[in-house]
């Protein structure tokens, strides 16, 4: 079911990148996933909505200091569906949750929040009134997975459990990893951050773009720029491999395995 038009809360919905050099972004994209995009109307602060195949797959904006603070870090920001954002963004407080940017009405598109659990990892919230998210996922091109990396598993699944309805539990065959469901449905997953990783490395949702052939995704990611952070692997869902876009913002590609 590639092709969605709407989310049971807790699903991961939509997703956006807030760049330097919105352009610069939206062309290295474009050329890597075959995007359609360009900078939106002023009247939106020329958010930009990335498509393919006619659908909305993600978002795109340039960065912007807040209160007199630097500029905020190059990444993609995952966005979870709610049927109520206010009453998410209480039990995101509740949970032990620091809500970053208040509940706030996007034109009549729908309603947002942006937050950081206990640990630090960013998040967003999307309350859909006029656009639902994501028009087309699992698919070449598009988002097929989400992933939480964290500093305290225990920590994180409890939090996320109360603020937003995901239960944890492992994954069958993946040591030390764990899918986090709605009602039963795998909508993400969540693992310890790897032993190794660079200190200043934080708590993080690292989003998942599917492909066709992962080695050659990731030779185009270098040759336009970007940087390969992990060269690509076989693992249990495909072969996959973990890239910075040349701004800095870190993603995975993966070739997932055919479903059986």
């Amino acid at each position: 079911m590639p092709e969605v038009t709407s989310y049971q809360p807790g699903t991961p919905c939509w997703i956006d990148l807030m760049v330097p050099d919105q352009q610069a972004a939206l062309d290295f994209y474009s050329g890597l996933f075959g995007w359609e995009a360009e900078v939106g109307p002023p009247e939106s602060g020329g958010y930009a909505i990335c498509t393919l195949k006619g659908k909305p797959v993600a978002g795109a904006m340039s960065a912007q200091s807040m209160s007199g603070e630097g500029p905020p870090p190059t990444v993609w920001t995952t966005y979870f569906c709610s049927a109520d954002a206010q009453a998410t963004s209480e039990a995101i407080s509740r949970a032990g949750g620091t809500v970053l940017l208040p509940v706030m009405d996007v034109m009549d598109l729908g309603r947002m929040v942006v937050a950081a659990d206990p640990l630090g990892a960013v998040f967003g919230v999307w309350q859909p009134l006029g656009f639902p998210g994501a028009g087309l996922v699992n698919e070449p091109g598009t988002l097929i997975w989400n992933e939480l990396n964290t500093t305290d598993r225990e920590a994180a699944s409890a939090f996320y459990a109360e603020a937003l309805g995901l239960e944890s539990t492992p994954m069958e065959g993946a040591e030390g990893y764990f899918a986090l469901s709605v009602d039963g449905r795998t909508v993400g997953g969540l693992q310890p951050l790897r032993e190794g990783m660079p200190p200043e490395v934080p708590p993080h949702w690292l989003v998942y773009f599917a492909v066709e052939d992962a080695d050659r995704a990731a030779a185009k990611v270098s040759a336009e720029g970007g940087t390969v952070l992990r060269p690509p692997y076989d693992m249990i869902a495909g072969r996959m491999s973990l890239v910075k876009d040349p701004q800095g913002a870190p993603f995975a590609l993966i070739a997932p395995k055919p479903m059986s």
